[in-house]
This record gives C-alpha cells, structure tokens and sequence, in this order.
C-alpha cells in the first residue's frame, strides 16, 4: 500500500495547472491524503469529488471560506471516519480527517501555520497539544499513522538556514519543543528514522524568493508512525520532482 500526502496549496488551482491526476497515475497512491485545499466539496468538478475506484471524504474549514481543509482519496474503503479531534474551537477550521483501517488509524492533518497575530502561535501551540493528546488515546487500542503539513522543521538538519530563522515562526523553540514531545512519546519521524543524516531534504519552499530554484527549503511535512509498524515500513520517498504547489508531494509504502 502506497500512501501519499500532499498540501496542494489550493486543490481547485492544483487540478487547473493539471497536477490531480499524476497523484493516482504518476505516484500511485493507494490512499492520497492532501492539505490546505481552500476548497469545499461542492466547489469541485464532480471527476475529483468522485475518482473512480476510490472513496472520497472531505473536511472543510467553517470559520473561513477558501481556507485550510483536507481531503483523502482511498481505494480502500475505511471501517470508519471522523472528522476533526474532538475538540470544538480547533475543529472550526476543517484540519483533520481520520480514517479507520483493519490494520491501522490514519490520521491526515493540516496544522496552524502559527504566523501573523501572536493569537494565532497560541492556537497552533494549542492545536499541538490537542491533537498529541488525541493520537496517543488513539494508539493505545491502534498503530498511527500520522501524515501531513505539520508546519514545523524539527531540528537545524531539517532547514536549509537554521540560524536565521531561530526566531521564525516554523522553526520556534517551543515548536521544535511539541515535535520533542512526539517523538518522546514514542511516535517515529519514518523519513528521519530511516534517513538519519541525511541533508538537504526539504518539502517546503517559499516561492516569492524562488527558494525551490536553490533548494532552499523546509521538511515540515511528515509521516509519524507507532513503532510498531516501523517494520512494515518499504519505502518514503519526497517528490520533489512534483510542482504545482510550494510543497512536494511525500509517500510512504507500507505492507500490512
């Protein structure tokens, strides 16, 4: 089973540029989780609210039109799914759907960015809390699997200019101090794990700089697991080979 996530920075501008169908044919997800749509499913063509051979969920943002949200295609159908992580303030916003599988829970989340009003730092740091709280109640009866936009790079090895931005948003100590957190609680950054040195790797470029360009870059999009599936883990992969977004796609084979 191939899993791929992916923030598309706007899912309707993704299928425009022509980017939707390489996701399934291309890649060839067998689940394909994707963040910050800034669409509800209704604004979509039908062809992408309904791909043939997969189940389509789709969450939305409340508080915002054309905001955050998340969406997974699987064509495995889910036990079960539910929609944001139980607490209602940080629901508003359609960040989260989780999907219910024999063998795992896979949880597709969008995090706060954390930028602009110091407000928002607070709601990410809260939403962090929130949902470390829920992946941990989750595990205890199922293995996680964990994927998406986290909007944080963990240690100076996952930015391309630590120093510089020590004091930016994404690269906060009390940010890197939550992802501190994850990992002590036993979860495992799969790409890490199995990449332990390994530099240069981002999934994240800012593209008014054209940092892509120079691989300037960010890996602040994840796949975090329970250790017990670490040996049903093949392969995680960064497409950086894939545009239409200023992230690249990451998957994840899994045999379970």
């Amino acid at each position: 089973m191939k899993i791929v996530s992916w923030n598309t920075n706007g899912l309707r501008a993704t299928v425009k540029q022509g980017y939707f169908d390489g996701l399934f044919k291309d890649l060839k997800g067998d689940i394909v989780c994707l963040q910050e749509t800034k669409s509800e499913k209704e604004q979509l063509p039908l062809e992408i609210q309904n791909v043939k051979g997969y189940e389509a969920f789709f969450e939305s943002s409340q508080a915002r039109k054309g905001y955050s949200g998340v969406a997974v295609y699987s064509n495995v159908k889910p036990e079960k799914v539910e929609y944001g992580i139980g607490v209602d303030e940080l629901d508003q916003e359609g960040r989260t759907i989780i999907s219910y599988y024999k063998n795992f829970v896979l949880m597709n989340c969008y995090f706060p960015n954390g930028g602009g009003a110091p407000e928002r730092l607070d709601y990410k740091l809260r939403f962090y809390d929130a949902f470390l709280e829920k992946i941990k109640k989750i595990e205890k009866t199922m293995p996680v699997i964990l994927c998406g936009d986290v909007n944080v790079a963990h240690n100076e090895i996952d930015i391309a200019r630590p120093k510089e931005n020590e004091n930016h948003v994404g690269f906060l100590p009390e940010e890197r101090a939550w992802m501190d957190e994850v990992i002590g609680a036993g979860f495992v950054d799969v790409f890490r794990h199995l990449n332990p040195s390994k530099k240069d790797a981002y999934t994240y470029w800012d593209m008014k700089s054209r940092a892509r360009d120079r691989n300037v870059g960010w890996r602040i999009d994840y796949f975090i697991v329970s250790p017990k599936l670490l040996k049903y883990i093949k392969k995680i992969e960064h497409h950086t080979e894939y545009y239409g977004s200023d992230h690249c796609p990451i998957s994840m084979t899994i045999e379970i």
